[in-house]
């Protein structure tokens, strides 16, 4: 298993009551196909809104580690120190886990 075929997907429920999926796997690239992808994102959406999307220091096979960061930004955006930004989530995407 691998992010490629089974993302990680968490929902936040922010201080001002808005719901936030936060998204970590593989993306989608109509240039390369997934099998040769090595680039981890985490993408947020507020229902179908996509609101920012971030590369990682994880590979595809990382899963363990990607639902770290999941529940890292999760945590961060219910408690409100995180804003549901690329900026703000950017420095826990560039952590070595």
């Amino acid at each position: 298993m691998s992010l490629r075929g089974s993302p990680i997907e968490q929902t936040a429920s922010l201080p001002d009551g808005r719901e936030i999926r936060v998204w970590v796997g593989v993306p989608q690239d109509s240039y390369i196909p997934r099998k040769e992808l090595e680039t981890v994102d985490v993408e947020l959406y507020e229902g179908d809104r996509h609101l920012a999307v971030v590369n990682t220091v994880l590979g595809p096979r990382q899963q363990s580690e990607a639902l770290q960061l999941a529940r890292e930004i999760v945590k961060g955006l219910e408690s409100g120190e995180l804003e549901p930004t690329a900026a703000a989530i950017e420095p826990l995407a560039d952590e070595p886990r």
